[in-house]
């Protein structure tokens, strides 16, 4: 794996018809966040070869909002991303950059926010982004890594949906 990229599904609904959180929703605000975020990534050069989206209903929503951005990008859907702790999420990541150059990992907090965490300081990231990044990582934000030789990750980019529209 050359490239890790970090994105947290869009804005849910509160509640799903079901009273599961597994079945929340997007919002349609969450929808565009999503999409705009994908543009940006994409007009950086930042297209993924392989997606792993977590299997909950908000984020294989957020993987359908994105995917017309993101062409030629192979999906894997992944019940062991739902709710995951970073560790999982490191390991799943891990796994997959073996066989693709370019990883989207598409996942819930707080599991995201720590791995995020954990690779910007690994790699010193600056601390400006780091500080933002541990104030909260909000929905449909993406951050991207570069992947040396070793495998240390090198901060290459922060996306929030905002400063992408």
């Amino acid at each position: 794996m050359d490239r890790l990229i970090l994105l947290r599904h869009g804005e849910a609904e509160a509640g799903s018809e079901t009273g599961g959180d597994f079945g929340r929703r997007l919002t349609p605000r969450g929808r565009e966040a999503c999409a705009a975020v994908a543009s940006a990534l994409a007009d950086v050069g930042l297209i993924p070869d392989l997606a792993l989206v977590s299997a909950a209903v908000r984020t294989r929503e957020t993987w359908a909002a994105m995917s017309a951005l993101l062409p030629g990008c192979e999906v894997r859907f992944e019940d062991a991303l739902y709710l995951a702790e970073a560790s999982e999420m490191r390991r799943i990541a891990r796994e997959a950059g073996r066989e693709a150059g370019v990883v989207l990992l598409v996942g819930h907090n707080p599991g995201l926010q720590e791995y995020a965490e954990d690779l910007m300081t690994e790699g010193s990231g600056p601390s400006g982004v780091l500080s933002r990044v541990r104030a909260g990582f909000p929905t449909s934000a993406a951050i991207a890594f570069a992947l040396d030789a070793n495998g240390r990750a090198v901060f290459d980019g922060f996306f929030q949906p905002d400063a992408a529209g």
